[in-house]
Parts: C-alpha cells; structure tokens; sequence
C-alpha cells in the first residue's frame, strides 16, 4: 500500500528564496506549455500537443535560459508537464461525459504552490539517518532543507514533493509499504449521522461536538478581510509591505482553520476505527447539498424575484463547508483500510423520516431539527439517533448482500 507523509520543513533565509524561484519557473513553465497547446490549437488548424511533444523540447529551454530552467530537476519539469496533460485529459473527459468542462486555467504564483519529484534520488534526497536527530532533504538548486520530521517513514520512498502553505513549507512523501496489521476485532458496529448541530451523532446515542472552527475566526477573517481589499490588484512583486502583511494575515487565518479541521477529523475518525469493526456512513453529495437555490421569477413583475431563501441557504452552505464532512469521510475511509475495519456508504433519503421501530415513514415524524416523535407508533427519540440508527441497519444489510 501506499502511504502519504508531511512534514514541515525549516529552510535558511537563502533556501526560502530559491524554494520560491523554483515554483515560479515552474509556474512559468506550466504557463508556458499551457499557451502553446493554446495557439497550436487555434493557429495551427486545430493541432493537439501532447507531453512527448513538450516534454522532448525540455533539453533546448533548459539549454536556452540555463539561469532560469536549467538549474531545476529535469525530472521535476517533466512532472509539471505531466501536471498539465492531466488537466488536459480530465477536460476532455469532462466533454464527453456532458459535464461542465472547465478548461485548463493559467496559474499565478500564488495559485502554483507545488513541485513533484518522482522518484526519490532524481532531483531530490530523502535523508533520514535512524540515529540522527537532524533530518534532511536534499533538492537540485536548493540545497539540504532541514526537517522536523515528527514521526518515522516506513517502507521505500516513492516521490518527493515540496508543497508551500503561506509562509511555511512543507516536503511530502509517498512511501510504498507492506499492509499494516488489523487492529483486533471488538464486535462492535455502528452507524453514524453527520450534521450541523453536533458533527456526528452514533447509533449509540452518542454525539460528538461540532468545533465550527471557521466560526470562530469569522469576525477576524471578515476584518482582514475587509483590510485586504482596500488595496488594489497588482502583481506579486508590485504590493507594498502592507499589502503583503494584509495578504498573509488571512492566509494565515484560513491555514489555521484548516489545521484545526484536519486535526479534529483525524481524531475523531480514529476513534471510531479503533472502537468499531464496521462503520456505515451516509452517502452524502455535499456538492449538491451547497448548491445556491435557484432564482424564482415573479410572474406579476417582469425582470423581478421573488424570495428563494438564499440568504438562509448561504448560512447553511458555510456551516457544511465548515464542519467539513467530505474531508472527514476521506480519512476515515482511509484509516479503516489500513486498520482492516469495514466502511460502507449507504443512501442517505428519509434516514430521519423512518421510525425505527415500525418502519413508518413520513415528513412529519420530524417536527423540530431534534425531535423524532413517530405519528403511527408514538415512538419518541433524538432525531440524528434515528438517523444513525437507520444507516446502521441500511449498512448491515448491504454488508449481507455483498458477502452473499
């Protein structure tokens, strides 16, 4: 299996400056590419460049600007190009599938914060001596980065990645390694119900806290925000030093809402893996539960609206976007795995609606977003309890039909 590993990097004054020379030739690069697909296309009676073609004329740019392109990994250019033809081929198939297309875009700086190596000792050095408290990277141009690596790495190192965040940077490994160990069996299943008001709730009875993270922060951000915007748009190297300070005060905000909600996503998805051995999940659409409400005209007043509630649907939208359930499905999917513990998504409709004790179905046995009282069989209970409880069972009875 493979496994991803982050750390953070500690790079001399000298070493910052390159790490971010490197991103921007390699930004340069991808824009590059990019504009000439872009004129082959529309010049060239309609002629598509692939990466070969691209990647082969690598040797003479390198050769050409050796100050800019010829200091970096040829392999790590390669993988920019490579970055691109991905672009290129999920558009296409976007096309074909009716979807919305979204053609590739060309990247600023700050919209271009990654480089790849791929494979270890190409470019870069993965250097971590078991007995040495020191822990470097070595990459081509740059030099050796020191490393707070927090943990060890165990398997072979695949690729290599430097990833910037703000103002901090980080390397990130891919490591090929052998199927970890189950964890051993507790005999416990469990369903669970994510929501606004607690961020999960179990078929148990128990809830776990929303921490609304963005919350939190959102008289803050909406401050630095606000202070950000009086300055104009210019490029990079044209702000003034406070326009910069302006920019990295809320990069640094949203960096520190993100952090935290990874944090708390990976706590809480371990603890379910460590104290269940099937868990099942709604299968949730977030993209299309954040979806904007469409525009009501009014039929009595031409080019006029009538109320859609939008307002009320963008209060939601944060909260969903802020709890971050698609985040916190991924890790706990992936935790699972590798503890060998079973996840199952199951189809979230009428979940809360279905009483679980006579199976009656209907809107109102949901009067209030917490009360369940069931108008057939007066069953009273928390209405995300019931919740979980159903996909609990939805989830064990799909477990049934797959081992049949």
């Amino acid at each position: 299996m493979i496994r991803a590993y982050k750390f953070l990097m500690r790079p001399t004054v000298g070493q910052t400056i390159a790490l971010g020379e490197m991103l921007r030739d390699h930004c340069g690069l991808y824009n590059g590419a990019l504009q000439e697909r872009r004129d082959a296309y529309r010049h060239a009676s309609k002629t598509s460049i692939k990466y070969g073609m691209q990647s082969a004329q690598l040797k003479d740019i390198r050769a050409f600007d050796p100050e800019r392109h010829g200091r970096w990994s040829f392999s790590s250019q390669q993988a920019t190009l490579r970055r691109l033809d991905k672009a290129f081929a999920a558009f296409f198939r976007r096309v074909k599938s009716g979807e919305t297309p979204g053609y590739p875009r060309f990247r600023g700086v700050n919209w271009f914060d990654t480089v790849d190596f791929p494979k270890d000792g190409d470019g870069c050095r993965w250097d971590s001596t078991p007995h040495d408290p020191t822990t470097r990277v070595r990459f081509q141009g740059v030099g050796h980065v020191k490393v707070n690596q927090h943990r060890a790495v165990v398997g072979k190192i695949k690729t290599v990645s430097v990833k910037r965040e703000g103002k901090r940077w980080y390397v990130v490994l891919t490591a090929e390694q052998d199927q970890p160990e189950p964890l051993s069996a507790t005999g416990s299943v469990v369903g669970i119900d994510m929501g606004i008001a607690s961020f999960l709730t179990d078929s148990n009875g128990e809830h776990v806290p929303n921490p609304r993270h963005g919350r939190r922060v959102s008289a803050r951000l909406e401050a630095a925000q606000q202070t950000l915007s009086r300055f104009p748009r210019v490029r990079r190297d044209k702000r003034t030093s406070n326009h910069r300070r302006a920019f990295e005060k809320v990069a640094k905000l949203h960096g520190k809402v993100r952090r935290q909600r990874l944090d708390h996503a990976h706590k809480t998805a371990l603890a379910l893996v460590q104290q269940h051995d099937f868990i099942a999940h709604e299968d949730l659409k977030i993209r299309n539960m954040s979806k904007a409400p469409a525009p009501k005209p009014d039929p009595e007043q031409p080019g006029g609206f009538l109320p859609n509630g939008a307002a009320a649907k963008a209060g939601l939208n944060r909260s969903i976007a802020d709890a971050g359930w698609g985040v916190f499905l991924t890790i706990l999917t992936s935790k699972a795995e590798s503890a060998g513990r079973e996840v199952i998504a199951v189809d979230p409709r009428n979940t809360s609606r279905r009483c679980p004790e006579c199976g009656h179905t209907a809107k109102e046995n949901r009067p209030t977003q917490e009360k369940f009282h069931c108008v057939s069989c007066g069953h009273q209970a928390h209405a995300d309890v019931v919740g979980a409880l159903n996909v609990l069972r939805a989830g064990l009875v799909r477990r049934n039909a797959n081992q049949a």
